[in-house]
């Protein structure tokens, strides 16, 4: 059977899984996939390229946040809120996610940008183009520093055999009280009707 790039790209999730990000390796993925190393690059350029696709394929189906007509007061806190879950659900559930996300955004190889969806929110609700921007780049700088923090004490923990090494931090309620202050600073920002 030949080797396709949809099974690079999920033993490549799977060692990501099971190992992390440092430990996956062009080397360790060819030898889960009994190939050489330069039989990858037939389908992948190469190392970044395929962290590139792992982000793809983690943030793949993650929804654009919509307004929530129905909401009383501010209709685009729901829809952001409901966003910034899911993201961070996603990320939850592959080790070193928010790492590899956060580094293929900084070299400019993630092909999802996240800051793209919540800003036409809030340009929506009347936020200047600028302030938007930056807004919605304040809530993924939070929301992957939070879900990398959550991911580095539940493997610190695990090393040390342990649930937590560190004072127990209710992931939930930490992240929910981000968002609510973040949300607060961009409601400050929005117009308001006087």
């Amino acid at each position: 059977m030949a080797l396709t790039k949809t099974e690079i790209i999920s033993t490549a999730l799977g060692i990501l899984d099971a190992y992390g990000l440092n430990d996956l390796t062009m080397r360790r993925l060819a030898d889960s996939l009994d190939v050489k190393a330069s039989a990858l690059y037939w389908h992948v350029a190469n190392k970044q390229s395929l962290l590139a696709e792992l982000v793809d394929k983690i943030l793949a189906g993650l929804e654009p946040p919509e307004l929530d007509a129905t909401a009383n007061g501010d209709p685009w806190r729901p829809s952001l809120r409901g966003w910034a879950t899911e993201l961070r659900a996603r990320l939850l559930d592959h080790r070193d996610s928010a790492d590899l996300v956060a580094s293929m955004r900084a070299i400019g190889l993630a092909g999802t940008e996240l800051s793209r969806a919540p800003a036409a929110v809030l340009t929506a609700m009347g936020m200047a183009d600028q302030e938007a921007t930056t807004a919605s780049q304040t809530l993924i700088y939070f929301i992957l520093g939070h879900v990398d923090e959550e991911q580095q004490r539940a493997q610190l923990g695990a090393l040390a055999g342990e649930a937590s090494p560190t004072p127990a931090m209710d992931g939930t309620a930490s992240f929910a009280a981000g968002l609510n202050l973040i949300f607060d600073g961009m409601a400050a920002a929005l117009p308001h009707d006087d």
